[in-house]
């Protein structure tokens, strides 16, 4: 069950997602979305399959900014999407609920007890949301690729209470989550490997032995 639903009755989704004026869009892998919304401040929940928000600098490089997946929460201004550099696009067919902000806080019934859940569920994900956007900064203040990467592992282990992560997509995208060089990335990881702490097979990472807690 999506987050964004939690603790709300199946037969009263439709009646929630109609007061709010909701709209449910469909897009193709590879699909730029952004362009595609014609609402200036929007917040939207993925309910099916996966996104990256991606950014082109002036040279024309892109870099993953965020990856995208079923229950995450994307918006205008809690995703910076005022940014022209950024845009969304589809790792595989997505399906996204986009909700006008104006329709959030001014809905049709705000007695409502489902609206009451909604808003609980939406300030939950949000919570979510800022804890992640902490991480990735704890992350990229490291200077040197094997620290990005031990603290990238440490915050999957945390998450997951799990020693062996399993990659979303491909390495080439954890390098640019990471915003380091993807050859200098798959040397790093090899020598993690030699020294003993990972384990490597295709997007299958096992945590062997380093400070985790």
């Amino acid at each position: 069950m999506n987050d964004l639903f939690k603790n709300i009755h199946p037969s009263k989704q439709g009646i929630l997602l109609k007061m709010l004026e909701a709209n449910t869009l469909h897009f193709n892998v590879n699909e730029l979305i952004l362009s595609k919304i014609k609402i200036d401040d929007f917040i939207g929940i993925i309910i099916a399959g996966d996104a990256n928000i991606i950014k082109t600098d002036k040279n024309g490089n892109k870099i993953i900014i965020e990856e995208l997946s079923e229950g995450n929460i994307l918006g205008t201004n809690i995703s910076n999407l005022n940014n022209k550099e950024y845009e969304i696009e589809a790792k595989t067919d997505v399906t996204i609920i986009f909700m006008e902000m104006h329709f959030i806080l001014n809905p049709k019934n705000t007695s409502s007890q489902i609206y009451s859940q909604f808003l609980i569920n939406l300030l939950e994900l949000l919570n979510k949301k800022y804890t992640e956007a902490s991480q990735r900064i704890d992350i990229l203040t490291n200077k040197t690729i094997r620290n990005k990467l031990l603290e990238y592992f440490k915050n999957s282990y945390q998450e997951t209470n799990a020693r062996v992560l399993y990659l979303k997509s491909s390495f080439t995208a954890l390098a640019d989550y990471l915003a380091v060089d993807r050859s200098a990335m798959t040397r790093e990881l090899k020598n993690l490997k030699d020294e003993g702490l990972i384990e490597i097979k295709n997007k299958k990472i096992k945590l062997l032995y380093f400070p985790l807690d």
